[in-house]
This record gives structure tokens, C-alpha cells and sequence, in this order.
């Protein structure tokens, strides 16, 4: 497949764009098609100027994370938030945009695109179902410590210019600068 691709690429490209720039279209279709990088979406529930959080345990840090998970084959990234929520927190949510997404890529874990979306609580009050998740609690912390906690991913100083800065989607924001934590 990736062979197929890279032939497809270098045909369209041939003719207008330098050998050198062709073979490094060929060397990075390669690498997606042999990368497993997981996707993971995750959902910026905000009440009263607090986030909710997940709060998880490594190596003795306390770690926090935005409610989300996997998605399971055959599903899409809203679906998966919509499961993942109902399962790990009993609520219904109705989802408003998506916030920014980014990648972890660190040596010694598996590479992630994280997809965060804000959402809104619609049903249900958040408790944690501790058959569903490995998290400790569910927490709410105000808007502006955020980028002082231990999150994974590392996106607290984003989270608060996606809502307090922007309000509108960031987009793409690359590669997230994430300490490992155990």
C-alpha cells in the first residue's frame, strides 16, 4: 500500500516539483503506513469557570486528563466521546466544536493525536464509574491553574486560551510538549 501510494505521489509530482522533495514524499508515505500512532479524543466540560478532570496516579504524581478515551473500530471521535462519557461518567453530552488537537509523541510511549472537542453537559451529573475507568476521581479545577497541573496531554495553557483568550477553535497546535510522568 504505501508502495502504491509513494508510486501515485511521484506520478502527480514528476513533472513539476524536484526529484529531492519527490523522495521525501515517498520516505513520509512510508512512515504514516508503518506509524501506530493512536488517536484519542477527549471533551473541555467547563461549569462555573472550573474544568472537569479525570486525576490518575503514575509514580506517584497525580496526573490529570479530560474525560475521553479510544475510539473502538467502526466508530468516530464524537461517537467515542459520546460512549466513553456515558461509561466513565454517566452524563450525555452534546458536542460543540472541536477545541484544537496536537500530537504526544514522547520515546517511551506510544505516539498520540489528541482531538479535543467542547462539550456541554445535557443530561445526567458526572460520577465516576470506576468498573469503566483507572481513574482516582473527578475533580473541577478553575480555569486558571490549569497550565500548573501535571495533564496529560499537556494542554492546560490551551485549554485556557481556547476559552478564555479565543474562544474559537485553534486548530492545529503541533506537537504537545509533554513530561513523562512514570
Amino acid at each position: 500500500m504505501a508502495a502504491a501510494l509513494a508510486d501515485l505521489a511521484a506520478a502527480i509530482l514528476a513533472a513539476a516539483v524536484p526529484e529531492e522533495i519527490i523522495s521525501n514524499v515517498e520516505v513520509r508515505i512510508e512512515n504514516v503506513e508503518s506509524n501506530n500512532m493512536k488517536v484519542r479524543p477527549s471533551a473541555i466540560i467547563v461549569e462555573n469557570n472550573h474544568v472537569l478532570l479525570l486525576r490518575y496516579s503514575y509514580s506517584g504524581n497525580n496526573v490529570f486528563a479530560l474525560p475521553g478515551g479510544n475510539p473502538d473500530r467502526g466508530e468516530t471521535l464524537t461517537q467515542t466521546l459520546e460512549r466513553e462519557l456515558s461509561e466513565e461518567l454517566g452524563i450525555e453530552v452534546e458536542l460543540r466544536e472541536d477545541a484544537f488537537y496536537g500530537e504526544v509523541i514522547v520515546a517511551e510511549r506510544e505516539d498520540v493525536l489528541h482531538c479535543v472537542f467542547f462539550a456541554q453537559i445535557v443530561g445526567g451529573i458526572p460520577i465516576l464509574n470506576p468498573k469503566e475507568t483507572t481513574a482516582l476521581e473527578l475533580v473541577w479545577q478553575p480555569l486558571e491553574i490549569l497550565s500548573r497541573l501535571n495533564m496529560y496531554p499537556n494542554v492546560g495553557e490551551n485549554i485556557y486560551r481556547y476559552l478564555v483568550l479565543n474562544s474559537t477553535s485553534l486548530g492545529y497546535i503541533g506537537r504537545i510538549d509533554q513530561p513523562f510522568f512514570g
